[in-house]
């Protein structure tokens, strides 16, 4: 028996008065998954416990059967372990974002959020950039007097790690910069204890030091935003996951391009799978994906598949990227089913959102999501297609965590 998870990251949303009040998942040509929610089970889910904060970090560890209220210790850990990162017992770990801040000729503070991704910034630019700010600019003595270490991300993603900074963290309130962009960032800026002045201090630096870097200079000639800021949040000490085969007697793989997803697979014990032009955007590998998880499941009885697409496009406010990314995942449920059925061994398939990105808002909302579960042996006759609204008349769990152990059947 094999069993497939695939997460389509952000894919729920809310209806949308541009569709004549549908969702993007309910406007976008799903014919593959449709054919498996006829046959299947649809419903809906919980993934972010109340009192939670709304997010892939959140979502994904409920839906890998941890639950957040007593096992989350920060999102930057979690992505800190994708990357092999060693933490010590009294480190921290804070994800460091390029962004791209508005151009007025003000401090920081009085200015907006433009991207919390640096429009999209590559591989190589922002690595570069990343490691000239901490080793060459003004900042680099600062970071290293706190005992800051950056480890490149590969994209607009960084983590820092700060040598035994729990005390530091005490009440510090960093806020997630996807959640608010084209807001000022006076009212975003980090707060609730002392050290959130000095890291203020490294925010501002940033934005003095990067505006006129040779990659950000060429970046502007060619039409591009500039990464002319960094952004720590989602601050975290290090931390341990029940390992997977210990709960569900099972090994298995993660495929995906984002760190969070990475990170949580490696805490549970899961191999990480590296796919050739997999970048966590619109435009990532997505056959190679589903290729790469068929492959794996010669090896292992469970997989699972990660695709962000969807979230990144909701953040840039790219209601048509949406639904091509969401027809994308159709394509990798169509190309995971073929391959399957070629084996003649039976499975079963879980596919949900990890959580709503609303279109409306550019962020993350912690409201209810559509799961569909399908079984090769069975056929439900329900007859409903995937999407919030079928979701809705179907049953409600009202805890995620209990998703997986109904997939795999314990």
């Amino acid at each position: 028996m094999k069993y497939v998870l695939v997460i389509g990251d952000g894919m729920a949303d809310d209806p949308i008065q541009m569709l004549k009040n549908k969702t993007p998942l309910q406007q976008a040509k799903t014919p593959a998954l449709d054919e498996l929610a006829k046959k299947g089970k649809v419903g809906s889910v919980t993934t972010v416990p109340e009192d939670v904060p709304a997010g892939s970090d959140t979502a994904i560890l409920s839906i890998f059967g941890c639950d957040p209220r007593t096992c989350y210790a920060g999102r930057a850990p979690l992505e800190a372990a994708a990357n092999d990162i060693e933490m010590k017992p009294g480190d921290v770990a804070f994800r460091c974002n390029l962004i791209s801040l508005d151009d007025s000729p003000f401090w920081i503070s009085l200015r907006k959020l433009e991207s919390h991704n640096a429009g999209n910034i590559t591989p190589d630019e922002a690595d570069a950039l990343i490691e000239w700010l901490f080793y060459e600019s003004e900042l680099a003595p600062l970071a290293y007097h706190d005992g800051m270490t950056i480890h490149p991300g590969h994209s607009f993603r960084h983590i820092v790690v700060m040598e035994q900074g729990a005390d530091k963290i005490k009440g510090l309130n960093l806020i997630p910069p996807h959640n608010h962009l084209g807001e000022k960032v006076d009212v975003l800026m980090p707060s609730g204890n002392p050290y959130s002045e000095r890291l203020k201090n490294f925010l501002s630096i940033a934005a003095e030091q990067l505006p006129m870097h040779p990659i950000n200079l060429k970046r502007r000639a060619e039409g591009k935003l500039p990464a002319n800021g960094i952004w720590f949040w989602a601050p975290g000490t290090a931390v341990e996951l029940p390992k997977f085969k210990d709960t569900y007697g099972l090994d298995g793989a993660v495929v995906s391009a984002v760190p969070i997803c990475r990170g949580i697979g490696t805490l549970l014990g899961l191999e990480r799978v590296d796919v050739e032009g997999a970048t966590g955007d619109i435009g990532t590998n997505y056959d190679g994906k589903a290729d790469a998880a068929l492959e794996k499941l010669k090896q292992y009885d469970f997989v699972a598949v990660h695709i962000d697409a969807p979230d990144e496009c909701s953040h840039e406010g790219d209601l048509f990227g949406k639904i091509e990314a969401i027809e994308h995942i159709d394509g990798v449920v169509k190309r995971l089913k073929d391959g399957l059925d070629k084996t003649g061994e039976d499975y079963r398939i879980l596919v949900l959102s990890d959580h709503k990105t609303l279109l409306s808002n550019r962020a993350h909302d912690s409201g209810d999501v559509p799961y569909m579960l399908y079984d090769s042996r069975v056929d439900t006759g329900a007859g409903l297609p995937f999407d919030e609204a079928s979701g809705a008349k179907g049953e409600h769990l009202g805890d995620a965590a209990k998703l997986m152990g109904i997939l795999l059947e314990k």
